[in-house]
């Protein structure tokens, strides 16, 4: 039998909840932790020392056989890990869940290639994703996540009930002109359904309310998912209604945001870019629909008759209690062990 490990971390924020999720899915699945207990100090320093500590820590203790599970990126140490689990005569696993080279450039498309290169097996965060990665050269056994699982013992709360023609779709995260200045020019347009806006509006500047946008403020995750009254949830970034554009725009041609899995929960069906990575799941699911320009969603929302929304919602509670369950990380790995033929 192998041993499945991962590197607890020191998490600085509460928007690391994908990774935390992912974590006590593996300490679920009998996983062992090689690095120190996961702990939550905001100092830089501090989360530095405590890092290095814990890849330390894991180095001391690989053995042979082993199977460690990495959360890609891991700054600084990945590479090592995987040539420090490779002497061990262990495997190195990457779950993707940022590309350096899209959002953020912090690498060419190359140097990314060549570093995932250094795992004996790579997740995708979805099949878009993973087909990308082979596109480029990437020459290592690949899976895809698809969704990220959400772990809450919250309940989402009983939504007033969806009426045609008058829509309420939720728009939640931190609110930056580089990331959602679209909103803006939704301001300007007439919409026939609201959009309550969850976040902080002093990071958009020039955000208010209108007849039909409505400011609630930044909400705690687990109150949004047990209250949020809504009909659905929005994935769109970008600085324009007509496509998603711009870095993080056009990184949703590629990712699977949490954002989605963050809506699902709360019992929310989704509306997605139909160029994202995400429309294909969400058509092919159910679980919501999707749009190649913010123009669109008037007619859409116009057309859909409430048996139509009420069939999305069973789908949406199926696919919730996946999320709950961590099915979309069990499957992930169990098709990784088929690939690496490990047992744990």
């Amino acid at each position: 039998m192998n041993r499945l490990c991962y590197i607890s971390r020191n998490y600085r924020s509460s928007g690391n909840k994908a990774k935390i999720d992912i974590e006590d899915l593996l300490q679920d699945m009998g996983a062992t932790n090689l690095g120190l207990k996961r702990s939550h100090y905001n100092s830089k320093v501090i989360t530095f020392l405590l890092d290095l500590a814990g890849v330390v820590r894991c180095c001391l203790q690989l053995k042979k056989g082993d199977v460690l599970f990495l959360q890609y990126p891991v700054k600084k140490y990945f590479s090592f890990l995987c040539r420090a689990a490779h002497l061990h005569q262990a495997k190195a696993v990457a779950l993707i869940h940022d590309l350096g080279s899209f959002r953020r450039k912090k690498l060419t498309v190359q140097g990314e290639i060549e570093r995932l290169s250094h795992a004996d097996y790579v997740i995708a965060s979805n099949q878009v994703m993973q087909q990308w990665l082979i596109e480029q050269g990437l020459q290592r056994p690949t899976g895809a996540l698809e969704l990220f699982d959400y772990l809450t013992p919250t309940v989402h709360g009983t939504h007033t009930p969806y009426r045609q023609g008058h829509a309420r779709v939720v728009y939640a995260g931190a609110l930056a002109k580089r990331k959602n200045s679209f909103i803006l020019q939704l301001m300007s347009t007439d919409m026939n359904y609201e959009l309550h806006i969850y976040g902080k509006k002093e990071g958009l500047p020039g955000l208010h309310e209108t007849d039909s946008i409505k400011l609630r403020g930044f909400a705690p995750a687990e109150e949004f998912v047990a209250k949020v009254d809504a009909d659905f949830g929005l994935v769109w970034d970008g600085d324009s209604v007509d496509s998603c554009t711009g870095n993080f725009g056009e990184y949703l041609r590629y990712n699977s945001p949490h954002k989605a899995s963050f809506y699902l929960r709360a019992g929310l069906p989704v509306i997605v870019w139909s160029q994202s990575a995400l429309a294909t799941v969400v058509d092919r699911e159910g679980i919501g629909f999707s749009i190649s320009s913010m123009h669109e969603l008037n007619a859409r929302l116009s057309s859909l008759s409430p048996s139509l929304y009420e069939n999305m919602v069973h789908h949406v509670e199926r696919i919730q209690a996946r999320l709950r369950d961590g099915s979309f990380l069990r499957q992930s790995i169990l098709a990784m062990q088929q690939s690496l033929d490990v047992r744990f």
